[in-house]
């Protein structure tokens, strides 16, 4: 790890970085070029103590997905991406489709929607991003490891992955998400980590298996989706998709019909953000 050489790359990046190029509003008295350490960190979601560690040279070795958060916080080109991860000492021959990083045009779509649930997805359904509005409908998505970062391996083997949607949705999700991931696994082969979800797959869920040994292909979402959310009930969104040049990655949009109910229930979003407003032991029904 090459921490003098990390902290001045960290510097370089962040001082070239503006307020308006991520979404932020530049407010008044500010003196320093760039973005502040703390406007970062916040952007990454790590504290704005060990952010200024790492400027300063003396910070622990970040963690991959650490490294994946800055890169896209400080809106790396992929070149640079890779690099940042060289001087830290991980390896990046193995990041060929380099799916887990989020294209810089598409980083600046998603600035721009503040006050929209988004989200943005690989072609496994990992989520690399989600706007604040994107956490408080759907939940947050970026916290699982493993095979259940995928969307995909988590429905079939996570029961509160179904919660979100009315149950006699279930069965079109299971065969729309079945159908992508065998679109993924003919697309990059038995060796590919979609080969590896499925082969998890067959032998943890058995309505999984049924519906692979269907072979499923061509089934897709329309663009209106039932959602049912704890604090706010059923809504129904429009979500619309926007793929990056290469289409391995998906930015999802929800809006809803103005002056209908399920707008205004969106609206509401921006004010209930992700606290949990459901009823503690404590509290008299």
């Amino acid at each position: 790890m090459e921490r003098t050489a990390l902290a001045d790359f960290l510097r370089s990046r962040r001082e070239k970085l503006q307020p308006e190029d991520v979404g932020l509003a530049r407010g008044e008295r500010r003196r320093t070029p760039g973005l502040r350490r703390e406007e970062l960190a916040a952007l990454t979601g790590m504290s704005a103590d060990y952010y200024s560690r790492m400027e300063r040279g003396h910070s622990p070795r970040p963690s991959e997905q650490m490294l994946a958060a800055l890169a896209r916080g400080l809106r790396l080109s992929l070149e640079d991406r890779d690099y940042l991860f060289r001087l830290v000492g991980y390896d990046t021959q193995r990041r060929v489709r380099r799916t887990d990083h989020v294209d810089v045009g598409l980083m600046r779509v998603v600035d721009r929607l503040t006050d929209t649930p988004a989200a943005v997805l690989n072609s496994l359904g990992e989520t690399l991003f989600q706007t604040q509005p994107g956490l408080a409908l759907l939940g947050d998505h970026r916290a699982h490891h493993g095979l259940a970062r995928s969307v995909v391996y988590r429905w079939f083997t996570d029961t509160g992955e179904r919660n979100l949607y009315p149950p006699e949705d279930h069965p079109k999700h299971s065969r729309v998400l079945a159908s992508q991931l065998r679109q993924v696994l003919t697309r990059e082969g038995p060796r590919s980590r979609a080969a590896d979800i499925a082969d998890a797959l067959r032998d943890s869920s058995t309505e999984f298996a049924e519906v692979w040994a269907e072979h499923p292909v061509g089934w897709r979402y329309s663009e209106h989706k039932r959602l049912l959310h704890p604090d706010l009930g059923e809504l129904t969104v429009h979500c619309q998709s926007l793929l990056d040049p290469e289409q391995t990655q998906t930015l999802l949009v929800f809006t809803a019909t103005p002056g209908t109910e399920s707008h205004n229930k969106l609206q509401l979003l921006s004010v209930i953000g992700t606290q949990d407003l459901s009823p503690s032991d404590g509290d008299s029904v």
